[in-house]
């Protein structure tokens, strides 16, 4: 069983391959898993008890992950010290990043493979325990579950074929294993192991890959494909509101266009909505700081911890997010109050971001009062001052950037005078016809994400999306001495037509923004100006008109986007370089896909129609073994075990204190069998018969020869005393006999 259980956890942990970039972690898992069910193994051939069992499996989870993750701090290599607990700190903040900042597939760091490990052993123990002190091996299956449930809904591609068809193999032995070693007793009396148990499980494993497959059809967010390389639920997606940087590529390719909500406001130009900033850099990924120590309750009244210009534009925002749901607000930048509010809020001096303590954004309806510098390019070009009046945190940089990056930075920036030309050259940069704006190839290629390796392979193969170009000159602008940080929210979306009422205002014409309206920006930091924000994602947005002049030659132009992002325009979709889509289920068009669409269906009924039909094929495989003349067998038995199961299924199951022959009387003399019918009466005392000469006489007499001789006929008695039984019961007894069986939740003992 250990082995079993190892097989299947092993099998389905390979969905994991799209979630980590390569397999450097399959060697760690491999020795983690096998170890651990190794010792459950050892100990259960010990006898130790049950509980013991599982601490040793606990502590060999320990052991080995000690060993492999922590055996330089360690004592002896595998017992935990204090210095270990310091390194598992730094694993666990560093896994907590990769999760918050990165997007599949992630660099197998040591913190992510080391959680990875830890829960595959920990679902190894818990499935041994379900399987075999527990007696309950089907459900173990919970535990295969919960490894495809996290691939399922982090890959753009699902938890793939292969993870599914290997965890639903090792599931299938599991099932064959604890029926070897625990047959049912209805199909075998003598034998303690049965026969023929791996076909029953395969049937069990068929009957739940059809369920698999026909689940997803009943359930929201299964609208492509088929599972579990289809469209899936993602709960850490547009649905639950934007998680930085870990699903903003997958709500841009969301073509649905979940959580949408609205506003209208009284700017001018197109508005940004911000929701949290990226502004912390531990050398591999981009992350927020929310600063608890720092953070204010109440938005009532913010204003940032920098000093502002004299000179500002005011403008105001009302905001309906309807059932969009996220723990941060979307604002525009910079807000001095937000009103209206219901719930707990805090705010950040750093980044005025704005976060719910004990409320979310869903059906809330908000005002916003926000003030922006009056910028232009000349006073940004002045603005070159070294910037002391914010925190050295946002120059901060790795010592690890790649060569690329920097190489690229200087080639960019060289010839530019101060701050301002530099961060012009950089965004002309990516901004010019050498990039291209895709969704698809940043997952085809594997860099889908934000940390540095991602953003060297995004500077060589130039395509991605905004994520990768906010990141981009983030880095380079630091590479450059200027402070960056990254904004996360939305994009100015596009106006619906209508408009909104405000008192002292005339009516505010009003916009949508969904999770295809999802984006991160670059925002630079100019001393005495405050935080800048700057657009260097080709085909998206809008340039500002303070960075829209010069443009690097051979780049895009800024003033269509102008033009058809002001208040009252529609936005233009953006014009996404054409990426060849992959061949499978749910591609092509036209009657490509009404074909495949056909097929779905077809195989979907074929499906359906199996999974009603499983209980009575069953039924019918038990009948057919127990009645199959054989040597050496309890043939007369068997008959018996029939004969009661079939009178369970029609109303009349034997009771546990009866004796074979009061069962067969009561039988008789039942409703269901009919004192009138012969053929059935004469059937049913033929196989009691049977069963007491061959269960109470000699084993070498004369009755047991009897018996045996009786073997050729059990088949044509108890399908007499079916026939009898189908005519006397009503339709509604008849068809719950056949095709779902009572007899089959039973597991009584002969």
């Amino acid at each position: 069983m250990a082995a079993a259980i190892a097989i299947a956890v092993l099998g389905a942990s390979l969905a994991l391959n799209g979630v980590f970039r390569g397999w450097v972690w399959l060697v760690p898992a491999i020795t983690t898993v096998c170890i651990v069910a190794l010792v459950l193994a050892v100990l259960r051939t010990l006898r130790a008890p049950s509980l013991l069992t599982a601490l040793g499996g606990l502590v060999a989870l320990v052991f080995i992950l000690d060993f492999t993750f922590f055996r330089q701090q360690s004592l002896a290599g595998f017992i935990p010290s204090g210095a270990t607990f310091d390194t598992l700190g730094q694993f666990l903040r560093r896994a907590g990043d990769t999760v918050v900042s990165e997007t599949a597939p992630v660099a197998p760091n040591a913190g992510i493979v080391f959680v990875a490990c830890a829960s595959l052993g920990l679902v190894v123990v818990l499935m041994d325990a379900l399987a075999v002190p527990l007696g309950m091996p089907a459900t173990s299956g919970v535990g295969l579950l919960a490894i495809l449930v996290f691939p399922a809904t982090i890959k753009p591609q699902g938890a793939g074929l292969l993870g599914f068809l290997a965890a639903a193999l090792g599931f299938i032995v599991i099932l064959g294993c604890s029926q070897w070693f625990a047959p049912d007793s209805r199909l075998q009396s003598d034998n303690a192991r049965g026969t023929g148990q791996l076909k029953r499980s395969v049937v069990i494993g068929a009957a739940a890959l059809a369920l698999g497959l026909l689940l997803p059809l009943a359930i929201p967010g299964f609208e492509r494909g088929t599972f579990p390389v289809g469209s899936r639920l993602n709960p850490w997606g547009v649905s639950n509101g934007l998680n930085p940087m870990i699903t903003l590529g997958n709500s841009l390719r969301n073509p649905t266009g979940d959580g949408r909500f609205t506003y209208a406001t009284s700017s001018t130009a197109p508005v940004y909505l911000r929701s949290v900033t990226i502004d912390k850099f531990d050398g591999d990924t981009w992350a927020p700081d929310d600063r608890e120590a720092s953070r204010r309750i109440g938005p009532g009244r913010m204003a940032p911890d920098y000093p502002l210009p004299s000179e500002l534009v005011r403008q105001l925002t009302v905001v309906d997010t309807g059932q969009f749901t996220s723990p941060y607000l979307p604002v525009p930048y910079a807000p001095t109050a937000v009103n209206g509010l219901s719930g707990r809020w805090s705010w950040d001096p750093a980044t005025l971001s704005i976060r719910g303590e004990d409320s979310t954004t869903r059906n809330q309806q908000y005002t916003v009062y926000s003030a922006l510098p009056a910028l232009t390019s000349a006073a940004l070009a002045q603005a070159n001052a070294r910037p002391t009046s914010i925190s050295q945190d946002f120059i901060q940089l790795p010592s690890n950037v790649p060569d690329i990056v920097k190489n690229t930075a200087n080639t960019v920036t060289a010839g530019a005078n101060g701050n301002y030309a530099k961060a012009m050259a950089i965004q002309d940069y990516l901004r010019s016809s050498q990039f291209s704006y895709s969704l698809q190839a940043p997952v085809q290629g594997g860099y889908d994400g934000n940390g540095m390796s991602v953003l060297a392979d995004f500077l060589q193969q130039k395509s991605g999306y905004c994520v990768h170009f906010a990141s981009a000159m983030a880095v380079m602008a630091r590479l450059k001495g200027i402070p960056s940080r990254i904004a996360v929210g939305y994009a100015p979306g596009h106006a619906t037509g209508a408009t909104v009422a405000v008192a002292g205002q005339e009516p505010l014409p009003e916009f949508a923004v969904d999770a295809r309206d999802a984006h991160a920006w670059p925002e630079l930091y100019f001393e005495g100006v405050g935080w800048v924000a700057f657009e260097p994602t080709p085909s998206r947005g809008v340039v500002p008109s303070y960075a829209s002049d010069p443009v690097a030659p051979g780049g895009p132009s800024t003033k269509l986007h102008e033009e058809n992002l002001t208040p009252g325009a529609a936005t233009p979709a953006p014009s996404v370089p054409a990426v060849p889509q992959l061949a499978g289920p749910g591609a092509g068009s036209g009657s490509g896909a009404g074909s495949w669409t056909v097929l779905y269906v077809v195989a979907g009924a074929l499906l359906l129609a199996a999974l009603a039909a499983s209980p009575r094929m069953f039924r019918s495989g038990i009948r057919g073994r127990r009645l199959r003349p054989a040597p050496s067998r309890d043939s007369a038995a068997l008959a018996w075990a029939e004969l009661q199961d079939l009178a369970t299924d029609y109303g009349v199951p034997p009771d546990p204190s009866e004796t074979p022959r009061r069962f067969a009387e009561r039988l008789r003399n039942s409703v269901a069998l009919g004192a009138s019918d012969d053929v059935g009466q004469h059937a049913v005392a033929s196989l009691a018969g049977d069963f007491e000469r061959q269960r109470y006489g000699p084993p070498d007499g004369p009755a047991r020869k009897s018996a045996e001789q009786g073997d050729r006929t059990a088949a044509v008695r108890i399908a007499a005393v079916r026939t009898t039984f189908r005519r006397n019961a009503s339709w509604f007894a008849a068809f719950r006999a056949e095709w779902l069986p009572p007899s089959l939740m039973s597991r009584r003992r002969r």
